[in-house]
């Protein structure tokens, strides 16, 4: 059956001129190519060529779903509070859930994501170790209330997501689920044509133990990562772990007093004493849930807010302001040591880099006062050791040693082990093969639908406009007719027969649109091939292109279409 779409029939306006607003190439081509329009801040209107798109990605995911045994379900967007205040992710979320009340007052949200209702559908629907294991999945629409929506598609406040839910009664099941997703998210995006990193990650909100990131590469990403050049080592530089092995400090002498004035910071003491800032010990004082913690780190490094906030997650924590230093004599702004006051005035935490035996210069606790030679395990303890600076190229790969390099990257796709976090608040259990209650173990795999449009857009586009690979592209093939009758009545023929040989046709045969419109359209819009029906015409030849490596053929009518369909 043909599939020929004309173009004089098709909703579509392009734009010569990017969007005001738009920072990255996704942005500018989805909006200028036609394929999507901005509704509000960071919710968007997807228009019939993106729409194919979509749907093209969303195609080649339920195949590779259904090819590991995942079975399609759709749960509903519009979700009740009680499900997500077992689990504490209604306080967990905070501000980036939707919520709102029905006409009696009750709670709802949109769902940003669907643990507690599935487990909750297994719950009612399995109840015996032989309903095991399964893998039901959904692809459905997101909501997460974006503080800051940006990048088009990229980060909005409503996308298109797969998630997937694996149940099992045993780790070894679970593990065995997980390889399968594993597996399949690799031929998802190898054949959607997409370049990525599978990276370890940390599990944030969503819970649980192992966890990996599927990463694409590009200069728009948000996520950084790290890639050793010397080993198969890549991670989340928010996962990144670090290992320093005890000092021997019987060699440093006590602690000596020094006075620096005027050195409240790292900076400011390291000019004055004329050492590396890497000499010091930098105490950053934070709130956890309230309580004042310091988190100790060398000072030539910083801390990583966002890694120390999921390392300590649930928990809340802030930065001190002045304000908190109000009736505490014992906590001098710009000269704090923990020697002393660790364990006492407040809990320790420390970068492994800050390791017993480790000597450093510190705030002496008195004003305009540091000291030296204080020493890790001698002269304070550490609470706990935390990775929680901010990663910098050149850091040491965990597991050669060489230096890590770190690249940006979209996050297209994430798999955890759950493990029993959701089974235990919903006490999903199922009959086991004794006879006893058996506690259910779940995984849990999300795939960015609407963001792997983006990230295909920024990893294939060049400077003429979007470049799709023929897997998820609106067409196979887009025919252009430059111009004339003749030339038009030659596009219409060609595009009904590539339609009869089974290929995706879009016909370009708008009436009163210039030639050098038309084909700068064609490049904009992106189909992998472009068939010219031009100054030939009347000979029954047309120019067949090549999308993405720009070379160009003459031919006749009947070799485009073996060539186009072989």
């Amino acid at each position: 059956m043909a599939q020929v779409q004309r173009m004089s029939r098709l909703m579509i306006k392009t734009l010569r001129d990017d969007p005001a607003d738009a920072e990255t190439a996704s942005h500018k081509l989805l909006v200028r190519a036609g394929y999507v329009r901005r509704t509000s801040a960071g919710i968007w209107t997807w228009l019939p060529l993106g729409k194919k798109v979509l749907e093209n990605v969303s195609r080649v995911v339920r195949e590779e779903m259904d090819a590991i045994g995942g079975q399609e379900v759709l749960l509903p967007a519009l979700l009740p509070k009680e499900p997500y205040e077992a689990s504490n992710r209604w306080e967990e979320y905070g501000d980036l859930l939707f919520r709102l009340k029905d006409r009696k007052g009750a709670d709802y949200l949109l769902g940003p994501t669907h643990e507690e209702i599935f487990t909750l559908t297994v719950k009612d629907q399995c109840t015996s170790y032989k309903d095991l294991p399964v893998m039901l999945y959904q692809i459905q629409t997101k909501y997460r209330d974006e503080a800051r929506p940006r990048s088009g598609v990229l980060r909005g406040r409503e996308f298109q997501m797969k998630d997937s839910y694996s149940f099992d009664t045993t780790d070894e099941g679970l593990a065995k689920s997980y390889a399968l997703h594993r597996e399949a998210y690799q031929k998802i995006f190898a054949r959607l044509g997409l370049d990525y990193r599978i990276v370890s990650a940390v599990s944030g909100a969503m819970g649980g133990s192992a966890s990996e990131e599927f990463l694409a590469p590009a200069a728009a990403g948000e996520d950084t990562f790290v890639d050793c050049p010397q080993c198969d080592y890549a991670a989340n530089t928010e996962a990144v772990t670090v290992k320093v092995d005890p000092v021997d400090a019987s060699g440093v002498g006590e602690i000596e007093e020094l006075d620096t004035p005027d050195t409240p910071t790292i900076e400011s003491l390291a000019e004055f004493l004329n050492v590396p800032a890497s000499a010091t010990l930098k105490n950053l004082l934070v709130k956890v849930d309230g309580e004042i913690v310091a988190v100790g780190v060398p000072g030539n490094r910083e801390v990583d807010l966002g890694k120390l906030g999921e390392a300590l997650a649930p928990a809340v924590v802030e930065v001190v302001t002045a304000e908190d230093f109000t009736g505490r004599e014992d906590l001098v702004r710009g000269y704090i040591g923990p020697q002393g006051l660790a364990g006492k005035s407040f809990k320790y935490i420390a970068d492994p880099r800050v390791a017993p035996g480790t000597s450093w210069i510190t705030g002496a606790n008195k004003d305009g006062k540091h000291a030296r030679n204080v020493v890790a395990g001698r002269d304070f303890e550490v609470d706990d050791y935390l990775d929680v600076v901010v990663v910098e190229p050149g850091d040491p790969c965990p597991k050669c040693g060489a230096g890590l390099v770190i690249d940006r990257a979209i996050e297209i796709g994430h798999i955890f082990q759950l493990g029993r976090k959701y089974a235990d608040a919903f006490e999903l259990d199922v009959l086991g093969q004794n006879g006893k209650p058996v506690r259910v173990t779940m995984g849990s795999y999300g795939i960015g639908v609407s963001r792997a449009v983006a990230a295909l857009a920024e990893q294939t586009h060049d400077e003429s406009g979007l470049c799709w690979p023929r897997e998820v592209a609106p067409a196979d093939v887009h025919v252009v007719a430059a111009g004339k009758a003749k030339q038009t009545e030659l596009a219409l023929e060609v595009g009904d027969k590539l339609g009869a040989a089974g290929l995706r046709v879009l016909v370009d045969d708008r009436a009163g649109v210039s030639p050098g419109v038309k084909f700068t359209d064609a490049e904009l819009i992106g189909v992998p091939h472009i068939v010219v029906a031009g100054r030939r015409a009347a000979e029954g030849v047309v120019e067949v292109k090549d999308r993405r490596t720009g070379e160009r053929e003459e031919m006749t009518v009947e070799e485009a279409v073996a060539r186009l369909s072989a």
